[in-house]
């Protein structure tokens, strides 16, 4: 069981490094090509990787999984988020975006009462409070400075948590390839809906950056860009099994908080390749956002090792109890020579046969 926990976190802050670097890889595009139709040459890259992925680890057929319906409804949800998140930093700095994003763990933890059964304190409940004051420092509503793009990132966040607590409800039976094979098929299939859809509606351009980068229509792209579009395709491959085989292998409320491990990379990614410094705001929200993650880590430990301690001590009152009425039974059947004779012997007894040692 700590085998498959260590393996879960060092699955997921794999996943979330790899991931990171399709945020540069986005942005750099989405002021010429629209978001649908990067989604979609990203899934067509990925699509013969994870077919060879699926093969090698259950083969094809685990494919038609008795759970489908399951397993494509989690799918469109990671496509949504995914969408939303793409559209945000097409508006906001990396930072700022990723910072926001960050508050799924903590979403992750509210839902894996409710939704799993996993046991959810109060503490905990009140580091999910502390984080919502950390995206309200973010937000500045205040201060002029608004844009609404930083709510696509939260509702990315959000729709994050609640996939990757369905991949634990599925996940002991749904193997993380699999689950990655239908997620990386709903990004074909909503990208292509989409784009018909907007290009139906006949909207072509719109004001705001994340707008445009939803509506703009598709164009071929030259090749660098294409070949940027491409590596998402890899990277999105592999960071989709980490991130599934993560919440597969360890408690959903335990192993999210390494989530946070990224707060490390895109900030770095967006200060390397677009020469973007956090604001002081943004620093102060990611404070109190990672930190409320970190403390509720520490308060779900604590309260583990307690219900561990009152396991461990209601398995040793059974124990006795199963040893005394060994004993009551056994001294039933006893013949009453001996037990007198132990009720006048000042020699040893055994409990367990009703008799001395002889």
């Amino acid at each position: 069981m700590q085998n498959r926990f260590v393996l879960g976190i060092v699955s997921l802050c794999l996943g979330v490094l790899i991931f990171s670097l399709q945020d540069p890889l986005v942005k750099a595009v989405s002021s010429s090509y629209p978001v649908t139709e990067v989604m979609a040459i990203r899934a067509i890259v990925a699509l013969p990787i994870l077919i060879i992925l699926v093969q090698a680890d259950v083969g094809i057929k685990a494919l038609w999984s008795k759970r489908a319906g399951m397993l494509t409804l989690r799918a469109f949800v990671q496509f949504s988020s995914y969408t939303l998140y793409y559209l945000a930093i097409a508006a906001l700095p990396l930072a700022d975006a990723v910072a926001l994003y960050f508050m799924a763990p903590l979403f992750i933890m509210a839902m894996a009462g409710p939704y799993l059964g996993e046991r959810i304190s109060g503490r905990t409940l009140a580091t999910v409070l502390l984080g919502l004051v950390g995206v309200i420092v973010m937000l500045r509503p205040d201060a002029g400075l608004f844009d609404w793009a930083a709510l696509l990132s939260l509702g990315s966040a959000f729709l994050y948590a609640f996939s990757q607590v369905m991949a634990r409800r599925i996940g002991g039976t749904e193997s993380a390839t699999v689950m990655a094979f239908y997620q990386n098929g709903a990004y074909i299939v909503g990208a292509v809906v989409v784009a018909i859809l907007i290009h139906l509606a006949g909207i072509t351009n719109a004001a705001h950056p994340s707008l445009e980068f939803l509506v703009r229509p598709w164009v071929w792209p030259v090749v660098p860009d294409l070949l940027k579009m491409a590596a998402c395709g890899f990277v999105a491959s592999a960071g989709m099994i980490l991130l599934s085989q993560a919440y597969r292998l360890a408690p959903a409320n335990r192993v999210a908080t390494f989530e946070y491990t990224g707060i490390i990379w895109t900030p770095l990614w967006g200060f390397l390749f677009f020469a973007e410094v956090p604001r002081e705001t943004t620093v102060l929200g990611a404070v109190l956002i990672i930190g409320a993650g970190l403390l509720a880590l520490h308060n779900e430990r604590r309260t583990e090792k307690r219900r561990r301690a009152w396991t461990e001590a209601e398995d040793s009152a059974k124990q006795t109890d199963k040893l005394h009425e060994a004993y009551q039974v056994r001294c039933a059947n006893a013949p009453q020579s001996d037990i007198h004779a132990h009720a006048t012997s000042r020699a040893v007894y055994d409990p367990l046969t009703c008799s001395r040692p002889t």
